[in-house]
């Protein structure tokens, strides 16, 4: 092997060992300052959601403003918290992840756009009634490595792993797996564009129907 690649190939083993430890914190650093604030904020603040009850996506438009205020104010204080350290990170992160979509779905998301181009118009940090979702939606993104992925070796949840838990996870890539995130993202998804979340939903639930299909044909 070259000497070049040689040196570019222990390069990059060192930054994936790196990476295994500091990678994801980044992520859970500024996640946690922003949801805990936003959390302080609604601690401290008075209850706005029954002015936007209506414009909640389903179910979450039949929770009670009072019960849906403490329940978000408390997710994001606790799961700020929780990110930080990197304790039931995963569960957190997809807890957040949800809420972030209701958030949009209730004043981030224009309330009436006409095509792709005029939903784009949205991406942004200002409302200038065309919505403000940019912001949310980089949060969005920033929480979906720590959902798949978890804290990184640098966090509670991989303390706990290494004293108490399982054996490390080992990565498979089937139709099971593939099949509960399409079904879990897609209905997720259909909270701000139905048809594609649907599409998205319909398609997992398609993949795991063949999952549990398949082996008993083979089996037959």
């Amino acid at each position: 092997m070259p000497s070049p690649i040689r040196c570019a190939c222990a390069l990059r083993d060192r930054l994936e060992g790196l990476g295994a430890w500091t990678a994801p914190l980044g992520l859970r650093l500024v996640l946690a300052w922003e949801f805990y604030e936003s959390g302080r904020e609604k601690l401290l603040g008075e209850n706005w959601f029954a002015d936007v009850m209506a414009t909640f996506p389903f179910p979450f438009d039949r929770v009670p403003a009072d019960l849906s205020w403490g329940m978000a104010t408390w997710f994001e204080l606790i799961g700020g918290i929780a990110l930080l350290i990197g304790l039931g990170t995963r569960f957190f992160a997809a807890a957040l992840f949800v809420l972030t979509v209701v958030a949009i779905a209730a004043v981030h998301w224009p309330q009436d756009w006409m095509g792709w181009s005029q939903l784009a118009q949205g991406y942004a940090i200002t409302d200038q009634g065309a919505g403000n979702y940019k912001l949310p939606l980089l949060f969005l993104v920033m929480l979906w490595p720590l959902i798949l992925r978890g804290p990184g070796r640098l966090s509670v949840d991989a303390l706990i792993e290494r004293g108490f838990g399982p054996p490390a996870p080992q990565a498979r890539n089937d139709a099971t797996g593939w099949g509960v995130a399409l079904l879990l993202f897609g209905v997720v998804a259909a909270m701000l564009l139905p048809l594609p979340g649907l599409v998205l939903a319909a398609g997992g639930l398609t993949l795991l129907t063949a999952s549990r299909l398949r082996p008993r044909r083979l089996s037959a």
